[in-house]
């Protein structure tokens, strides 16, 4: 990675609420977020109606999706650490060939069942896809942008809302948490058993005492200001043929893929 990268890197990671972007200047980036929401719901969309007896489809949308990782400069570092959240899942697919019923198979000294192998390979391959969208689609587009991209998509104002308010106050609620949390160590508390618990749990409902407050009074200021269940924006220009086809290129290719791998 170059060092202005690593630059960048460090500099975005200050705010929680955009950590997951990797400022890059890459055609990926550059597209609207909206369409990149499309493409990425499109991409999932194609691999959960793929049966898993297709493989040949799976390695192609492998092939697909670290293309795109690639166009987009993230490090397959980056890529493997946020992979990890998949590991429960990985855990529970690794013991379905152990229960199930109907044909079995000898692997050494373990039986295993066959239409449990099948749903463990499906959630493994399923899911993998799944999460490398995600990491994709998060590495590239800031959270704020991710919100004005449901607006534009026209996801109910309710949840647009929510979700920006708590991209914009997670770091103050975070914050909160961290003046807590040194308040008790300077006053000799250690979360050590199970007698901590009571202190934790007053401490976590001062917290949402707290932040309930703050946001009446965040309410309070914001309407005071105009404040009419809307947030002001920019008003962008409507995204070209070509961002829509580079956007949906990867799940079009998919969906080819998917249809070729049931004619073989």
């Amino acid at each position: 990675m170059a060092p202005a990268d690593r630059h960048e890197d460090h500099h975005h990671g200050h705010d929680v609420g955009e950590r997951l972007y990797l400022h890059r200047h890459t055609p990926v980036h550059r597209l609207p977020a909206h369409l990149k929401i499309v493409a990425a719901v499109a991409f999932v969309s194609v691999s959960v109606a793929t049966p898993i007896a297709r493989w040949q489809a799976f390695a192609w949308f492998g092939v697909l999706l670290v293309a795109v990782l690639a166009v987009a400069r993230i490090p397959i570092a980056t890529v493997l650490r946020r992979a990890t959240i998949e590991v429960p899942f990985v855990a529970f697919a690794a013991l379905m060939p152990f229960f199930g019923g109907g044909e079995t198979v000898t692997a050494g000294p373990f039986t295993l069942h066959r239409d449990g192998l099948e749903a463990a390979a499906s959630i493994l391959a399923k899911g993998t896809t799944g999460v490398l969208v995600a990491i994709a689609l998060s590495a590239t587009t800031p959270a704020r942008e991710l919100v004005r991209g449901f607006e534009r998509l026209r996801m109910p104002s309710v949840l647009v809302q929510i979700l920006s308010f708590m991209i914009r106050y997670v770091n103050v609620v975070n914050s909160e948490v961290e003046r807590m949390r040194i308040a008790r160590a300077s006053r000799g508390f250690e979360a050590r058993g199970v007698r901590a618990w009571p202190v934790l749990a007053r401490a976590a409902g001062a917290l949402f005492i707290r932040s309930y407050e703050r946001g009446e009074r965040v309410f309070l200021a914001m309407t005071s200001r105009g404040y009419d269940g809307k947030m002001p924006g920019v008003e962008k220009a409507a995204p070209t043929t070509r961002q829509w086809s580079a956007a949906l290129a990867p799940a079009v290719l998919a969906c080819a893929g998917s249809l070729l791998a049931m004619v073989i």
